[in-house]
């Protein structure tokens, strides 16, 4: 038979284990709280993730993985792709080290290393692809928006030659 502090030694190690099983789960669930309620918490806007996420992780050192239903496109300024699993790290404004976004851009897709947010909080938000810093309204990103399948709608030649639509109502100036 065992002796009675070697049973205290063994019911330690066993509870140590389940706590540490059930903080493992709970950031891995984050069942209390879904991604776009944790993205203000970082002062990011909710409408950076499409609609499609079925499960997150992140660690207690900001540490993400997002997993979407399926890969999606979303129509902002630019055109954003997703793929089905975006890693990086969660800062206070920022995320860093991303990986599983890409923009479009003159017909070619470039990765989205960073996104970082002004603090205190402005009408900006911005994007860093490569070398280049992009600014952008922050107010397409407060919500959240619905994924589709792929590029679709245009050929590629419509898209091509289609002119951009004018933002504002533009007057026209009638010269003699």
């Amino acid at each position: 038979m065992a002796s009675y502090p070697s049973l205290i030694s063994h019911l330690r190690f066993i509870l140590l284990f389940l706590s540490l099983s059930e903080a493992a789960l709970s950031l891995s669930n984050n069942s209390s709280s879904s991604v776009y309620e944790i993205l203000p918490k970082y002062g990011l806007p909710s409408g950076l993730l499409p609609n499609s996420v079925t499960n997150y992780t992140l660690s207690e050192d900001g540490r993400f993985v997002v997993v979407l239903g399926k890969p999606c496109y979303i129509q902002f300024d630019y055109l954003v792709y997703y793929e089905t699993e975006i890693t990086g790290k969660l800062n206070i404004g920022s995320i860093t080290n991303l990986k599983g976004i890409q923009v479009q851009r003159f017909f070619l897709w470039f990765d989205v290393d960073e996104i970082k947010v002004d603090l205190p909080p402005s009408d900006s938000i911005y994007f860093k692809v490569g070398i280049i810093n992009k600014k952008l309204d922050v107010d397409q990103f407060m919500t959240v928006h619905s994924c589709r399948d792929g590029v679709s709608g245009k050929g590629f030649w419509d898209r091509f030659l289609q002119l951009p639509i004018p933002k504002d109502d533009i007057q026209m100036l009638i010269t003699e």
